[in-house]
């Protein structure tokens, strides 16, 4: 007889569609504790800028992988599966419902398939070299070691991109990932026509400068953080970061950040397109989900 696998449900989507007061809703709902699938909210102190659900807006539902490292340090994918597969395994002991939810489809995926990273040990020297070129020269080399992986990388995560071009060094390309089914996955996507994303992009990110941003990112860099690692952590982090410094003006900063989260989200739907198993719904469409999950669980 078969056996039957752990259900989980993953809810993913691009930037600004409302997925962590979905998950709070579906968490009440359903008996279940959120997993945040966010490779900033990782990080102690980045709130405002990677919009981080706040206890006051958890309304008591447990979260899980937030504030779990200092921003100094890099956390990454294969950090990630190890963390979320404990915290999955907690959940279900208490018999209660995983709800992975976030915008990093990489990670995401790391977790629900147990994907196999390749057993490529650090080279240092070569990550020392490779970190004093653009990200644009390092996309080109890795456009033409392995075309396929390059094309599913965040053409600014350098971190990443170097890890890919060591590889591939390495290997001749990035191996294609070894996928294991491990759980019972309901897949709910949320997604909004893409001229009220972008105006819904504008609009949060007005509210979260009048938040605080600025101070936010101001004190990162008085508790040691880098520049350098600011511009590493992206969008509001990076261009903020150059705002605060006077490379850019407030204006050219707002435009420049904005222009970034526009193309972030439509990377993140790109990345989503190629899993067919999402089951897409608009915001607020909170029946036909709750009617989505009635059935799988």
């Amino acid at each position: 007889m078969k056996k039957q696998l752990p259900k989980i449900i993953v809810l993913l989507g691009p930037t600004a569609t409302g997925k962590s007061d979905l998950a709070v809703y579906l968490a009440q709902r359903f008996g279940g504790e959120v997993i945040s699938a966010d490779s900033r909210q990782v990080y102690r102190g980045l709130n405002i800028g990677s919009g981080k659900i706040t206890k006051k807006e958890m309304v008591g539902v447990t979260h899980h992988l937030l504030d779990i490292i200092d921003p100094k340090k890099v956390y990454n994918a294969e950090q990630f599966k190890r963390d979320g597969v404990k915290a999955i395994e907690n959940i279900l002991k208490r018999k209660k419902l995983p709800i992975i939810c976030g915008g990093t489809g990489f990670y995401i995926d790391t977790l629900v398939f147990n994907e196999q990273f390749p057993d490529v040990p650090p080279n240092k020297s070569l990550r020392a070299k490779l970190a004093k070129k653009s990200t644009e020269t390092l996309m080109k080399e890795i456009t033409k070691l392995d075309p396929a992986r390059a094309e599913a990388l965040d053409p600014y995560n350098k971190v990443r991109i170097i890890r890919a071009i060591e590889i591939a060094r390495a290997l001749g390309k990035v191996p294609k990932v070894k996928r294991a089914k491990q759980y019972e996955t309901l897949w709910i996507g949320l997604s909004l026509d893409r001229k009220i994303l972008r105006e819904k992009i504008h609009t949060r990110l007005l509210k979260r400068m009048k938040a605080g941003m600025v101070p936010e990112i101001s004190n990162l860099h008085k508790n040691k953080v880098s520049w350098k690692r600011l511009y590493d952590l992206g969008l509001e982090y990076r261009y903020i970061s150059l705002y605060i410094r006077k490379k850019l003006s407030r204006g050219e900063m707002l435009v420049k950040l904005e222009q970034e989260i526009c193309q972030f989200a439509k990377r993140q739907m790109q990345w989503f397109g190629r899993n067919k198993d999402i089951k897409w719904f608009k915001p607020g469409e909170n029946g036909k989900i709750t009617d989505e999950i009635k059935k799988f669980i």
